[in-house]
């Protein structure tokens, strides 16, 4: 399986730019709540997953065809972590999560904490919502947009040390970002592909895209 949409049951403040994310071939699973942003794009999950709590009130899973796996809500993982953990076992290239940031804080930040946990996973695992995409950096990683995108480099875990970057406005050079300093933040694209490498650390990475086409 080459591409996998996990759809989380934060906010999706584009559906345009999210529907754009979408290709004909990707699998789309529903972490429980995240159905409602699938049935507003137009699509139909081919799997929800999660303890159902939080399902649109208007939609009926006993007419649901696609599989469904339920959890009780008496749960150690969240249902996006079930949902992360199901995907990995149809051993996919890529798992993108939409709809993931926004709404409970604590969910937004356990759920980029959950990239952590992959971290040395063979597949390209990312948050994306259209407007703004979120993912690790273990050594060398290429950002994909427009010049004049916004792009953050956040330490993640403790300082990442040997930061070099091309493509981007203030250049940084083998240089070391504290992770209780703001220095990586708010670095603007000059090309339409940035590159970032470090030698030790982990490094989140937060690009944001403009919302006018």
């Amino acid at each position: 399986m080459k591409r996998i949409i996990i759809f989380a049951n934060g906010e999706l403040p584009n559906p345009k730019k999210a529907r754009a994310l979408i290709q004909p071939d990707d699998f789309i699973i529903c972490a429980d709540g995240g159905t409602r942003h699938a049935l507003t794009l137009g699509l139909t999950p081919h799997l929800i997953i999660g303890d159902m709590d939080s399902l649109p009130a208007n939609f009926q899973l006993s007419t649901f065809n696609g599989e469904v796996i339920v959890f009780p809500k008496d749960k150690n993982e969240t249902d996006l972590e079930l949902a992360i953990n199901h995907a990995i076992t149809l051993k996919p290239d890529e798992i993108i999560i939409v709809a993931a940031l926004g709404g409970r804080i604590d969910h937004a930040l356990a759920n980029i904490s959950l990239l952590t946990n992959f971290q040395h996973a063979t597949f390209n695992l990312r948050l994306n919502d259209g407007l703004e995409e979120i993912f690790l950096c273990k050594d060398h990683v290429e950002v994909k947009g427009r010049s004049g995108d916004i792009v953050s480099l956040i330490p993640w875990g403790g300082n990442v040390e040997g930061v070099t970057t091309q493509n981007l406005k203030w250049k940084l050079n083998n240089e070391t970002l504290s992770f209780d300093k703001t220095r990586g933040i708010s670095n603007e694209m000059i090309s339409d592909i940035a590159s970032i490498s470090i030698t030790k650390g982990l490094l989140l990475i937060v690009h944001q895209t403009s919302a006018v086409e």
